[in-house]
């Protein structure tokens, strides 16, 4: 069994206690680089910086603003994580595992999570969305070493929630929205991957490139949520175009897609069963 958590349970007390008339999120939702406007779509909206809440990240990237937002999106109560914490801002691959506990605590059932993301498929250019089947860690680094108990070998074969993806490919599908599905590879960042290694993902069946998402995945299945994942692509990965890769253009890209992206969530939000 899990071990006790002071920090999560205290940011779980905060969370409640300020979530006032709200009902405990359906849903959590991890924003990624120049994702965070996607709050601004919520209704009855509480905002809590992470700052008030023991054990939540600060986060050091441009486009996350570091606030839990409680509000109801397409009808259904959420929980909106206005950034994360990457791995590479301090080689900690277990930054997320207090907020995600906490919000488990919260008694949220589900995640999903977003990312912007390189593609390694010239058919899904920039702009468009990618809704992630499985993953590849590059890395090797996971948030669950130097846990204790048998919980801690997680079943991964059906990470990302079959249930969750028909209803995302399904409001894809009434919105007209040209949704992509493929396997996201994780590298560890901060520098972007060389041609070499992604011709090397290539290989290896990985159809988007990017730098978080995974140890939060690995995260919510130890704790038990159903995931799913969805990539804003940002660029062509490298030594897929011409042009330099930038952390600006992820974020610039990833803004110019939220528009989608918002209108995806709020028709699968609509879907959901205990609205």
């Amino acid at each position: 069994m899990f071990s006790n958590n002071p920090d999560a349970e205290h940011s779980a007390r905060i969370i409640r206690e300020r979530a006032g008339g709200l009902g405990v999120p359906s849903f959590a939702i991890v924003l990624g680089s120049g994702l965070g406007a996607i709050a601004d779509a919520l209704s009855d909206a509480v905002a809590i910086p992470f700052g008030d809440l023991p054990g939540f990240p600060r986060p050091l990237v441009r486009g996350h603003a570091g606030r839990l937002v409680l509000g109801r999106l397409g009808g259904t109560d959420v929980a909106v994580m206005q950034g994360r914490a990457h791995y590479y801002e301090a080689g900690d691959v277990a930054a997320m595992k207090v907020p995600l506990r906490a919000l488990a605590a919260v008694g949220c059932p589900a995640l999903i999570l977003t990312n912007s993301a390189g593609s390694l498929r010239p058919e899904a250019g920039p702009g468009s969305l990618m809704m992630i089947t499985d993953h590849i860690n590059f890395t090797g680094a996971n948030p669950l070493i130097g846990e204790a108990g048998d919980d801690r070998f997680v079943d991964m074969t059906a990470a990302y929630d079959a249930g969750l993806r028909a209803r995302l490919r399904a409001a894809a599908g009434r919105l007209a929205i040209s949704l992509h599905e493929g396997v996201y590879i994780w590298f560890s960042g901060p520098s972007f991957e060389t041609p070499a290694e992604i011709r090397a993902a290539r290989v290896l069946g990985a159809d988007a490139v990017g730098m978080s998402t995974v140890p939060e995945v690995l995260l919510a299945r130890w704790l038990g949520l159903r995931v799913a994942a969805l990539s804003v692509i940002a660029n062509p990965a490298a030594g897929m175009a011409e042009s330099a890769l930038t952390h600006e253009t992820s974020v610039a890209e990833a803004a110019g897609a939220a528009g989608d992206l918002t209108r995806l969530l709020i028709a699968f939000l609509k879907d959901d069963p205990a609205a």
